[in-house]
């Protein structure tokens, strides 16, 4: 267990914490535990993150100013950290901000689409995005509000939104499905968007009941279908988490494909290493371990140690055996098709 002293010795209390409960599972009466409890409001990640605060909960971008899409964004992803940290609804800061995601919500449980972006980038003609949900309810989910009425009829929504062949689309314009890009498409779905499914999947990933539901397995199914292991952009999700890397993109947001998240997403949503993609995608990741048990964050080096961790608690929750089933073939991932060449 070479890891477990150099992880200890990271400076951040959270993440000491989380090692301590999630990979070591010492428990509330632990002294060190209690010790960190006490300390990881001190931590530089949530001292930057509670002073972007806004008195009515809401979050604003470092980079100051916005749209009320901008401040959903910036809230939801605010909450999305606090909630991988640990912090749960109860705390005042994650209430706050629970509470001004809930006051935009619509009658039918979904948010509004982003009228910046709908406007300059995508067309007034847009009338669904999965998106527009999946991103706030996922943060919500994440800081244990997943259960509340209010989030459950967002989830009620998200799933009406499911394509028959179980993906999410790009969304609708004009009354009829768009397109995704090539480089976010699903390999089995006409119309299926690997940035919608994503996001989807991560919010049912994050609930208690809808994990292990038939609609997560078969989007999780879809997304292990299409190969796309990319070594570079392993942990990218955790270093935004953390702060090192920046949240960009609406659509573009997950245009690279994170092996350390889908891992994440098979071992919440059950997937089994009876399946050899899921196999394959645990060799993948073992295969890169450096030295002392450490994955290192090329990008970002101050991530290395919190990639690891994630790494870590997923290879420790993965199942041997389970009932997951899987119904697709796999195939390469080819974002745009060759075109043929006339002569």
């Amino acid at each position: 267990m070479t890891w477990a002293p150099l992880l200890l010795a990271d400076t951040s209390p959270n993440l000491r914490l989380l090692v301590l409960r999630e990979l070591l599972h010492l428990g509330a009466d632990d002294s060190e535990v209690k010790e960190l409890l006490l300390a990881r409001e001190s931590d530089p990640i949530i001292q930057e993150l509670l002073a972007l605060q806004n008195p009515d909960g809401s979050w604003r971008s470092r980079a100051g100013g916005g749209s009320s899409w901008k401040n959903i964004r910036s809230t939801a992803f605010a909450l999305n950290t606090l909630g991988y940290l640990g912090f749960e609804a109860y705390h005042p800061a994650v209430k706050k901000g629970a509470e001004y995601l809930f006051s935009l919500q619509a009658e039918d449980g979904s948010w509004a689409l982003p009228k910046i972006k709908a406007e300059r980038e995508l067309g007034e003609e847009y009338s669904m995005i999965p998106l527009q949900t999946g991103l706030p309810l996922r943060s919500l989910a994440a800081v244990g509000c997943g259960t509340d009425p209010r989030a459950e009829r967002a989830y009620d929504w998200l799933l009406e939104m499911r394509l028959p062949d179980g993906a999410w689309p790009s969304g609708v314009k004009a009354g009829k499905h768009v397109f995704p890009g090539g480089y976010r498409r699903l390999a089995h779905s006409r119309y299926g968007c690997r940035s919608n499914t994503t996001f989807a999947l991560c919010a049912l990933a994050l609930h208690p009941t809808h994990r292990e539901s038939d609609e997560a397995r078969r989007g999780l199914d879809l997304l292990l279908a299409q190969e796309t292991l990319q070594a570079h952009s392993i942990g990218i999700e955790v270093a935004r988490m953390i702060g090192v890397e920046r949240k960009r993109g609406f659509f573009t947001y997950f245009a690279r494909n994170d092996p350390a998240l889908t891992l994440d997403l098979c071992w919440r949503i059950g997937a089994s290493l009876d399946d050899e993609r899921v196999a394959e995608l645990v060799d993948f990741i073992k295969e890169r371990k450096g030295a002392y048990g450490i994955w290192e964050y090329q990008r970002h080096p101050a991530a290395s140690r919190w990639v690891t961790f994630d790494l870590l608690r997923s290879l420790s929750r993965i199942d041997q055996h389970t009932d997951w089933i899987s119904k697709e073939p796999r195939t390469p991932f080819q974002p745009y098709p060759k075109e043929e060449r006339r002569y």
